[in-house]
């Protein structure tokens, strides 16, 4: 009875994560094709004082490129981000229904009523859970994040250094090495990804959790719209909360490479940007990251909900 018992929880577990996995892709499918246009700006500025701000960028990059230009390294982050985002949302409710078990050993409840009726994490967990997402995640969005970067800030026309993803990734793992090459500024990129998705599932999870308490509903009873709203919300703040951590991954991501190479390592990147642009240097480029990030994750979290429902 025990083992037929423990089976059957490990399957309901394992069914549990490719639902998780799956919604996630969806989402993460989504986030791309909603924000890709508005990423080549935000990383054209971070990355080069070439332009007056965001509407400059923008109107340069259609007149010189072309409006194709805005997707330019979009298959990457089309297939990649859609592997992140189900990561994501895979790693964080893994972290959430274990800090659930956890919580209800302390009460005294079994795995079933977990089931029946979860309970609300702490807002500390909550952002645990963001957190642990983040730092899994780390292992595929450093390269993607890498390679999608070198893609969008390379020369237009004949000046161009990559023939496509597969080349950039070629190029930079031999640019000496696989860590010092494709996996350059993932130290950084593990402290902006821990930051930013524990506060982005903490902001929605709070919103979500105190709608349904607010009108004593379910949570699958909230209305789309609000998703939606509660999503783009939750996206604003992954972004205040971690962009200088992410202005620092993209001057690591873009720059030199060999002799060319002007960053030495995170920190020195750091106390250039310091030395060179002071506070504000650590915040270039944030206003087009926050007018993506509002119609970018409220698209994601929508479509994640929605695709939950459908096959739960």
């Amino acid at each position: 009875m025990a083992d037929a018992l423990e089976e059957a929880n490990m399957n309901q577990g394992v069914n549990n994560t490719l639902k998780d996995l799956f919604s996630g892709a969806m989402g993460g499918i989504a986030q791309v094709l909603i924000g890709q246009p508005f990423d080549i700006v935000k990383v054209r500025l971070q990355t080069t004082t070439h332009y007056k701000g965001a509407f400059d960028c923008a109107s340069q990059i259609l007149k010189n490129e072309g409006a194709t230009a805005f997707y330019k390294g979009t298959l990457t982050p089309l297939i990649g981000i859609g592997a992140c985002v189900s990561v994501q949302f895979g790693g964080f409710n893994y972290a959430r229904r274990a800090f659930e078990a956890q919580n209800a050993a302390k009460q005294q409840k079994s795995i079933a009523d977990i089931e029946a009726q979860p309970q609300p994490l702490s807002y500390g967990q909550y952002y645990a859970a963001g957190a642990f997402a983040g730092i899994v995640n780390t292992v595929l969005s450093s390269p993607i994040e890498h390679i999608r970067i070198r893609l969008q800030t390379q020369p237009h026309g004949a000046g161009r250094l990559y023939h496509g993803p597969l080349d950039c990734i070629r190029k930079l793992s031999a640019s000496p090495s696989i860590p010092r090459g494709l996996y350059r500024g993932t130290s950084v990129t593990f402290m902006r990804e821990a930051q930013a998705y524990g506060f982005w599932f903490l902001t929605f999870e709070y919103l979500m959790q105190a709608d349904a308490k607010r009108n004593n509903i379910l949570r699958k009873e909230i209305p789309t719209w609000k998703i939606a709203t509660y999503g783009g919300i939750a996206g604003e703040m992954l972004w205040i909360s971690s962009y200088p951590f992410d202005v620092i991954k993209s001057k690591m991501q873009s720059d030199g490479l060999g002799e060319k190479q002007r960053y030495k390592s995170m920190r020195d990147a750091f106390g250039q940007t310091w030395r060179q642009e002071g506070a504000l240097g650590f915040w270039r480029g944030v206003g087009p990251t926050l007018l993506r990030a509002m119609p970018v994750s409220a698209g994601t979290f929508a479509v994640v909900e929605l695709v939950m429902r459908a096959i739960t």
